[in-house]
C-alpha cells in the first residue's frame, strides 16, 4: 500500500478519529492494530519476517537485561568480600554473555536481511566466478522483498545494541516492542528512530491538540505536494532519459542528473514529511531526517543533512566500533612505526569509512553500481579530508572565498557531484554510467535547449512551469526554514493566513497532482530499500 492510494489517506483519517475517541490506554494498541494490517496489506508472509525480527529481539534483549541486571546484583552483594579481580573476572564472564547474545541477534536478523536481499546477488556473482573455470554454477534463488525491510531491522537492531550497551532497560511488553518495530508511517522509507526518542510519545496516548494537528495536517500536505505535484510528475522525463542510453547523450545526460535531483529530493522528503506529519497529528515525534541538505559546502556536510537517521545509525553502530577495534589500532600503531605519526593517525579513519561506505552502497541495493557509488563517495570524502589543510590556508589566504557568494559556489558544486555520483542509481549500470558520463564532455549538443526537444521528454509547457515554480518554492521554504519552522512563522503572522495555507496546499495537490485517467501511482524511490 502506498501513502498515495486512497485506500491509504481514508483510512488514515479514520485512524486520528478513533485515536482521540477512545480510552488513552488502549491508543497505542489501536496503532499496533493500524501497523500490522497496514503490513499485511502488502502480504500476509510478511508479517513472518517481522515477527521474526520483534520476537527474537525481544527474548533476547530481556535474556541480556537480566544477565545485566544479576551482574550488578552479584557485585553488589560480594563488594566487600570479593577481591578486585575476582569482581573483574565475574564481570567479564557475564559481559561475554550478554555479548555472545546481542552477536546471536545480530546474526540471525541481519543473516535474514542478507539472505533475502542480497542471496540472488551473491549467487550470481559466485556463478560468474565458477563460469570462468567452466562450472556450470548454482541455482539462483529468488526471494520477494518484504517492504521496509532494512529500515525495521535497522532500527530494532539499534535497539539491541542499546540495550546491550546498558543505554536503557529492555522493553518487557512484547505488543509495545512490536509496535516500535512495525509502527506503520515508517515502515515505507524510515526515517530510523531509536527507542527512547520514538517511545516517548508511541505509548503516551496523547490527546487532540488543535495546534498540532494543524501543524501536522500541513505537513502532511507539503509531503503529498512534493511527491505528487513535482516527484511524480516529472518522473516519466526521467525514465525515459535513462530508458535509451545511446539516444539521449550530452546535455541530455546533463539534464537528467538535474531532474532525477529534484524528483529524488522531492520523492524521499515528501515521504518522510508525510512520516513526520502523521506523527505530530498523533502526538509522536519523529526524527527529522533532513536538515536542507542542498545548503551544503561538502560531502561530508551533505550527509551530516541528508537521510541523517541512517548516517547516525552507521557512525554510531559501526564507524565508530570499527575504528577502535584492536586489529585496526594495532594496523595504526604499525603503520605509526613504518611510516610515520601522519600516516598512521589517518588509517582507523580511512579503513572505517570505506567500510561504512561499502555498507551503505550494498544497504542501498545489492548491486555493483550501488557498491561503487558507496566508494566513490568515501574516496571523495577521504581526499577532502586529506586535503583539509591546504583548504583552510586557501581560505585564510584569499578573502573573498569566505563571502556568501562563494558559499553558494560551494554549495552547488557539492549538489551538482551529488547529482554525478547519483548517475550510478539512474543507470545502474558501472561502465554505463562512466561513459554516459563522458558524452557530457564529447557529444556537444546544446542545440536541444532550443530546439523543441524538451517538449519531447514527456513533459508540456505547462509542466516545466509547474517544477520551476516548485523547485523555487522548495529553495524559499529552505531560505525560510533556517530561521525555525515555516509553520510557526506562518501561524504568528496569522491563524487566518495558517489555515489559508493549509487549504492552498490542499488545492495545489487537487488541481497539479499528477494523478487521473491513465496514471500509475509510483512507489517511493526509498521503498525499494
Amino acid at each position: 500500500m502506498l501513502f498515495t492510494d486512497s485506500a491509504f489517506i481514508i483510512g488514515l483519517v479514520l485512524l486520528c478519529i478513533v485515536y482521540f475517541v477512545i480510552p488513552k490506554r488502549f491508543r497505542w494498541m489501536l496503532l499496533l492494530a493500524a501497523s500490522l494490517a497496514f503490513y499485511a496489506y502488502t502480504g500476509i508472509g510478511n508479517l513472518l519476517y517481522i515477527g521474526t525480527t520483534a520476537l527474537s529481539t525481544y527474548i533476547i534483549t530481556l535474556l541480556s537485561d537480566g544477565f545485566a541486571r544479576e551482574r550488578t546484583q552479584v557485585l553488589s552483594l560480594h563488594k566487600k568480600d570479593w577481591s578486585r579481580d575476582e569482581k573483574k573476572a565475574y564481570k567479564a564472564r557475564m559481559n561475554k554473555r550478554r555479548f555472545r547474545l546481542l552477536v546471536l541477534c545480530l546474526v540471525l536478523n541481519f543473516g535474514i536481511l542478507a539472505v533475502i536481499k542480497y542471496g540472488a546477488f551473491t549467487v550470481r556473482n559466485v556463478n560468474s566466478l565458477i563460469g570462468l573455470f567452466g562450472g556450470s554454477g548454482m541455482k539462483v534463488p529468488e526471494f520477494l522483498l518484504p517492504m521496509g525491510i532494512s529500515f525495521y531491522i535497522f532500527q530494532t537492531m539499534g535497539y539491541a545494541i542499546d540495550v546491550y550497551r546498558e543505554k536503557y532497560p529492555a522493553e518487557k511488553n512484547f505488543a509495545r516492542l512490536l509496535l516500535f518495530v512495525s509502527f506503520f508511517p515508517q515502515l515505507v522509507q524510515g526515517p530510523i528512530s531509536r527507542y527512547d526518542d520514538l517511545s516517548k510519545g508511541l505509548f503516551a496516548g496523547n490527546g487532540f491538540q488543535p495546534r498540532r494537528v494543524l501543524f501536522g495536517t500541513q505537513r502532511i500536505l507539503w509531503g503529498y505536494a512534493k511527491k505528487m505535484v513535482l516527484a511524480d510528475r516529472i518522473l516519466p522525463a526521467v525514465k525515459l532519459l535513462i530508458s535509451d542510453p545511446e539516444q539521449y547523450q550530452g546535455v541530455f545526460v546533463f539534464l537528467g542528473i538535474l531532474y532525477y535531483t529534484l524528483e529524488l529530493y522531492a520523492d524521499f522528503t515528501g515521504g518522510i514529511d508525510i512520516t513526520i506529519g502523521i506523527g505530530q497529528v498523533l502526538g509522536i515525534p519523529i526524527t527529522e531526517n533532513f536538515n536542507r541538505p542542498f545548503f551544503s559546502k561538502n560531502i561530508s556536510e551533505y550527509w551530516r543533512r541528508w537521510h541523517i537517521t541512517l548516517g547516525t545509525w552507521f557512525k554510531e553502530y559501526l564507524f565508530y566500533p570499527v575504528s577502535v577495534c584492536k586489529p585496526l589500532l594495532d594496523l595504526s600503531k604499525w603503520s605509526r612505526e613504518k611510516f610515520g605519526k601522519n600516516v598512521g593517525k589517518y588509517v582507523p579513519v580511512f579503513v572505517s569509512s570505506i567500510i561504512v561506505w561499502f555498507v551503505t552502497g550494498l544497504w542501498h541495493g545489492a548491486a555493483w553500481n550501488f557498491i561503487v557509488w558507496g566508494l566513490m563517495n568515501a574516496v571523495i570524502i577521504l581526499i577532502s579530508e586529506i586535503l583539509a589543510p591546504q583548504y583552510a590556508k586557501f581560505h585564510k589566504r584569499f578573502a573573498w572565498s569566505n563571502t556568501h557568494a562563494y558559499d553558494g559556489f560551494q554549495a552547488l558544486r557539492t549538489t551538482l557531484l551529488m547529482g554525478f555520483l547519483r548517475m550510478f542509481d539512474c543507470y545502474r549500470d558501472v561502465p554505463l554510467t562512466f561513459r554516459m558520463f563522458g558524452t557530457m564532455f564529447t557529444k556537444w549538443n546544446l542545440h536541444v535547449l532550443w530546439d523543441g526537444s524538451l517538449m519531447q521528454l514527456s513533459l508540456s509547457r505547462a509542466d516545466y512551469v509547474i517544477l520551476i515554480v516548485g523547485a523555487l518554492t522548495l529553495f524559499y521554504a529552505s531560505l525560510r526554514g533556517r530561521k525555525g519552522s515555516v509553520r510557526k512563522q506562518v501561524l504568528e503572522i496569522s491563524p487566518v493566513l495558517s489555515c489559508a495555507m493549509t487549504v492552498a496546499l490542499l488545492m495545489i495537490i487537487v488541481v497539479f497532482g499528477a494523478y487521473g485517467l491513465g496514471y500509475d501511482a509510483s512507489q517511493f524511490i526509498y521503498n525499494q530499500f
